[in-house]
């Protein structure tokens, strides 16, 4: 994700928009969820707006931790920042939720060029553009993922 050195068309297409990560079945490791990413390459294919299929992606009833690529406007300039989501609904276990938050520095110290972190509790919340806006630049961005706010 956010690579910036010269690829070919084909490798742009394979690289990551939005990708979830989950524990293992043992609670040991932290994974990449089978099927629960966005490439490029989906982007104007099969995803018309990448930021809501990224919130389709989200379980309701449990803890996932998400990196998102995102590409937004503001009145001065096109920008991208990578934000890492700390996802963990209302309605997930309590067990989850500590586990997820114990592990959650973990994972994200793991990652370069984490430049927002989102923790985030209900689907209404990150339905909301204009959090996540005012996450990426305190009330100056205009549109997210092409989208107007």
């Amino acid at each position: 994700m956010k690579v910036r050195k010269l690829l070919s068309s084909d490798e742009v297409k394979k690289r990551k928009k939005a990708v979830l990560f989950c524990l293992s079945e043992d609670n040991k490791k932290i994974i990449v969820e089978e099927g629960k990413q966005i490439l490029l390459g989906d982007i104007g294919e099969s995803v018309e707006d990448p930021y809501a299929c990224f919130i389709k992606l989200l379980p309701l009833n449990d803890c996932r931790y998400g990196l998102y690529d995102a590409m937004y406007e503001t009145k001065e300039s096109m920008k991208e920042d990578l934000v890492f989501v700390f996802w963990a609904p209302e309605g997930a276990p309590l067990k989850s939720k500590m586990i997820y938050a114990g592990c959650k520095d973990a994972i994200k110290n793991n990652f370069t060029g984490i430049k927002h972190e989102w923790q985030v509790k209900s689907l209404d919340e990150i339905q909301d553009r204009s959090i996540l806006g005012n996450k990426l630049g305190r009330n100056v961005v205009v549109s997210l993922e092409g989208r107007p706010l």
